[in-house]
């Protein structure tokens, strides 16, 4: 960059200008890199509960099916799998995480009444449906948390490649034209203080040699 910069005065106070700039930058987006990587491990660890629970209820539930199977027969299991219409719901809504949009997903609590009827059906078959809705709930909240987990993860990427950027490519090329510009108006000072000095020495000679000239003039009429 430093070919392609006029080596001037302003052309120096509108680089350090950019050079305070980029720098606030890279310090604004290193604390938000810090602090999206603070939520981001707080999210694995509810990311890691929301998949155990699964697995939790996911066992139960094939233990419930398992069960109903066995007393209320497979043909009325599947059934009464097919004669559900019930709908599942949830609340979405989208907040901003230090520039991050992540979903928040709220789960409705489960009706206690059953979408379907239960005369002829076996206790176990309900308890088995029961069961999983519980699974569908852990499967929604561990979407949603590991959704908002990969965004964020994707944003630190993406912020520390600008971090990058600004410390290692935008910086230091502002800093080179700091460094010439101010090299060359060193060169220019210089050179003016030297035709100075070269002006002031010649100016001196001829005024030593027209006082020198007006003495022997002086000395020539007393003479006379």
């Amino acid at each position: 960059m430093a070919g392609q910069i006029s080596p001037t005065r302003s052309a120096l106070l509108a680089s350090k200008a950019s050079l305070k700039t980029a720098s606030g930058g890279a310090d604004l987006l290193k604390r938000k890199r810090d602090a999206l990587i603070g939520e981001f491990f707080a999210l694995v660890k509810d990311a890691l509960a929301a998949r155990e629970q699964l697995s939790s209820v996911s066992k139960g539930a094939y233990t419930s099916l398992f069960g109903a199977k066995a007393w209320d027969s497979p043909e009325a299991v599947e059934s009464l799998s097919l004669a559900g219409t019930g709908d599942y719901a949830v609340e979405m809504q989208i907040e901003n995480l230090y520039g991050v949009k992540v979903p928040r997903i709220s789960i409705p609590e489960r009706g206690q009444s059953a979408n379907f009827s239960p005369i002829n059906v076996g206790a176990r078959t309900i308890q088995a449906a029961t069961d999983f809705g519980g699974v569908m709930e852990a499967i929604v909240k561990v979407a949603a948390t590991e959704t908002k987990l990969r965004r964020i993860g994707e944003e630190i990427k993406k912020t520390s490649r600008r971090v990058n950027a600004l410390e290692q490519v935008v910086i230091p090329g502002i800093e080179d034209d700091i460094r010439f510009i101010r090299g060359v108006l060193d060169q220019r000072e210089r050179e003016a203080s030297f035709t100075q000095k070269k002006i002031k020495a010649k100016i001196e000679a001829e005024a030593e040699k027209e006082r020198a000239d007006q003495q022997a003039g002086n000395h020539g009429s007393a003479a006379d």
